[in-house]
């Protein structure tokens, strides 16, 4: 399969691209050979792909974000409108969304890439939205409440928070809820990068 031509990826673009999938394969304790197996690729492929030497194809690109569960929509979105602000500004037209509001969920990267030792994310919580089973990752985790009523139980205890009210918890159960009548918006800081 070839590698696409991806018209506005430039240079700084698809390093940028290649230093996701390295974030992403490295926050999931993954190994060079480990990935590029559940990919059907070689191990020399998937270390140009990280290095910025070779570009994946859509089907790969397909293929990386099921291996890593996250939206193909990541991978994309790098648009910097001025070189001094690529890897460092990221405007508000230009974040990249990481859910669906089908699954009551949308979620934005604030951070400028997947890279580095955390990432912050702005999330939206549709009314009733709500993550039924515990969830455990090896990350601290941090968030604050812009906006909305929002429920999270951390390490089993249930916690009911509103606008302005913040909260951290680091390799503990966690399962959240939106008990509200209006989306609930936060900011969530995630160390290491999980997306």
């Amino acid at each position: 399969m070839n590698a696409i031509s991806f018209p506005d990826l430039d240079g700084d673009a698809e390093t940028m691209l290649a230093g996701d999938i390295r974030a992403l394969r490295r926050s999931r304790g993954m190994t060079l050979t480990e990935t590029a197996s559940q990919l059907g690729r070689s191990v020399g492929w998937l270390s140009q792909v990280e290095r910025g030497l070779s570009v994946p194809s859509l089907g790969d690109l397909r293929a990386i974000a099921g291996v890593f569960s996250v939206p193909l929509s990541l991978f994309f979105a790098h648009d910097v409108p001025r070189e001094e602000e690529r890897g460092v500004v990221v405007r508000a037209g230009s974040r990249r969304t990481l859910g669906t509001s089908e699954s009551g969920l949308v979620e934005e990267l604030l951070s400028p890439d997947l890279g580095g030792s955390f990432e912050l994310i702005r999330s939206e919580f549709a009314p009733g939205a709500a993550l039924e089973e515990a969830s455990l990752r090896e990350t601290e985790e941090a968030g604050y409440v812009v906006s909305g009523s929002f429920d999270i139980e951390i390490g089993g205890v249930w916690h009911s928070l509103g606008a302005g009210d913040s909260f951290r918890f680091k390799d503990r159960t966690h399962r959240w809820r939106n008990p509200g009548k209006v989306p609930a918006v936060l900011i969530w800081v995630v160390s290491p990068p999980v997306y």
